[in-house]
């Protein structure tokens, strides 16, 4: 309905159970690539470019990117793809927006999998309570600002950029599957496109167009995964989490694993969401 045009990369047979998946920040359709091989068995798996990013339209103005928009987005591509229910998968900002559309438009996900981002109200009370998730969420607060914070990613031939996937600080430790040349030259590439980092900041800078929530329970089985040495988020809001979730509710916790789970750990992370399907199938059936 928005007239956007939407890129995705699809993996798996038209007609098979449909898994979409729905990357972070700074990411793309890319960080999906594990994800994209291994459940292309059983389902069609589809990684999206989120509005505003990579090959997909971007629209110019910051008020295109409310939470709303980004929500209807996804009903509208589960639509157009022919589809009327999937397994919903997020991390991050995709982790968000996943929570928000499992809320909203519940009779379209069957499961849903979030990858390091809490329940929306959890994120929202915990950082006004706690001081140092507030410091960590810091950048939400500087993105905020017009043009300046798409100039700091590009100084340094993108330094920030590359040091947020493989900094000590906030990068993919030595026990993970660090990003190749490769890996982040295809970031890099999606990134310095003219214009390319206006559309996902201005994510951010909608960030409190519909928070607090209105409704809060999430109603389908969840699968909540979480890099413990994630950088940005703290783990105590994993398991706040189950609270909001009236249904089975997993949470595992990785001891050594960064923010960026899914290319960080991928053959774990692929084992427990095929774990969590699988359970889930078993018990309808009894």
């Amino acid at each position: 309905d928005s007239g956007l045009r939407f890129h995705y990369v699809a993996a798996g047979e038209r007609g098979k159970p449909l898994m979409l998946l729905l990357h972070g920040f700074p990411e793309f359709w890319y960080s999906w690539r594990h994800q994209l091989r291994e459940f292309k068995s059983e389902y069609r798996v589809v990684a999206l470019d989120l509005r505003g990013y990579g090959e997909t339209d971007v629209p110019s103005h910051k008020e295109n990117y409310k939470l709303d928009c980004l929500i209807t987005d996804i009903k509208d591509i589960l639509e157009s793809l022919g589809y009327n229910k999937c397994v919903l998968i997020g991390h991050d900002w995709g982790g968000m927006i996943a929570w928000l559309v499992a809320i909203c438009y519940p009779e379209m996900v069957t499961k849903l999998i979030v990858v390091n981002f809490p329940h929306p109200s959890v994120f929202t009370e915990y950082i006004l309570r706690h001081p140092s998730q507030l410091i960590k969420s810091g950048y939400y607060f500087f993105f905020q600002m017009p043009w300046f914070p798409e100039f700091m990613f590009t100084v340094n031939d993108f330094k920030v950029l590359k040091s947020l996937f493989t900094s000590q600080a906030t990068g993919i430790g030595r026990k993970g599957c660090r990003l190749t040349a490769e890996d982040i030259e295809a970031y890099l590439y999606v990134f310095s496109q003219p214009g390319a980092l206006t559309g996902p900041i201005n994510h951010y800078r909608n960030i409190f167009s519909c928070l607090p929530l209105q409704h809060h329970e999430v109603v389908m089985p969840t699968l909540l995964l979480w890099g413990e040495r994630d950088a940005f988020m703290e783990v105590e809001m994993a398991e706040i989490t189950r609270i909001y979730v009236k249904n089975h509710f997993r949470l595992t916790i990785l001891s050594e694993a960064s923010h960026w789970l899914q290319q960080d750990q991928p053959d774990i992370v692929n084992k427990l969401i095929w774990t969590f399907l699988k359970e889930e199938t078993t018990r309808k059936r009894e």
